[in-house]
């Protein structure tokens, strides 16, 4: 379990997040997802990264029965501060990040996903927020990055999901491919990018976050006050006994 790190040929890592049984990450797991991505960023022989997960699917986002197990709050504002410090290491990270996405990315792997320069996708990927349903807030920063502005607040308000063939056709996945063949393809993008002079790339990273629109830290910093307002009113504390005892709800 945790983020494993593996190092190939030519300056590509390859970053494979294994938290089973559906990569919902507890608070450490989203600090070592931060720290895989800080380190392997800080290696000037790094030129570009993969970032995949092993098992049913990419991401099923916070670990919500840790956070419900926790009879305060402590937990709530230490996963949050997990999930800043993951997105913000995705965003900042000096060279390319390629997510490589299969099966369901949901909550938290929007946040992954809507930070990395390239996603890549299998054709089983569906995406999606459902925070509304679990009583919280945050990440419509990055599903923004993913989708129209009216196509994500529909899917904000609902918390439905969309498919890879969806994202492809606005644009924001670069490439739909079948599932065995999804980390090939994720690290021959990064080969390609890798074989570029490596000053130029980095320095490409920086110039185009810097002309960013939005400023996705500040951004989700402030989508996650509305998360810590509705913890304070006990709504949320409902929402996620519901989801530990009854499951996910199914989409209409």
């Amino acid at each position: 379990m945790g983020t494993h790190i593996e190092r190939r040929p030519r300056g590509v890592v390859v970053l494979t997040v294994d938290h089973p049984p559906v990569n919902a990450l507890p608070v450490q797991g989203w600090h070592e997802l931060a720290e895989a991505l800080n380190s392997t960023g800080a290696d000037p022989q790094t030129r570009a990264v993969v970032l995949q997960a092993a098992g049913r699917g990419f991401n099923a986002g916070v670990d919500i029965k840790e956070i419900a197990a926790d009879p305060g709050h402590t937990k709530l504002v230490e996963v949050n501060h997990g999930c800043y410090a993951a997105f913000k290491a995705v965003y900042e990270c000096p060279v390319p990040v390629i997510s490589a996405v299969h099966g369901f990315c949901l909550g938290g792997g929007i946040g992954l996903v809507g930070n990395s320069d390239i996603i890549i996708a299998s054709e089983d990927a569906t995406f999606g927020l459902p925070e509304v349903d679990r009583g919280a807030l945050g990440a419509a920063t990055h599903l923004s990055r993913l989708v129209p502005q009216h196509t994500m607040r529909a899917m904000f308000y609902t918390g439905r999901s969309v498919t890879a063939q969806q994202l492809l056709h606005f644009g924001s996945v670069w490439q739909v491919v079948p599932r065995d063949e999804l980390t090939a393809a994720a690290v021959a993008l990064a080969e390609e990018i890798a074989d570029k002079d490596p000053l130029v790339v980095r320095k490409a990273k920086e110039s185009l976050n810097g002309i960013d629109p939005v400023d996705v830290n500040r951004s989700y910093r402030f989508e996650q006050g509305f998360t810590f307002e509705l913890n304070l009113t006990g709504v949320s504390d409902q929402a996620r006994a519901e989801f530990v005892h009854n499951g996910p709800k199914k989409e209409s």
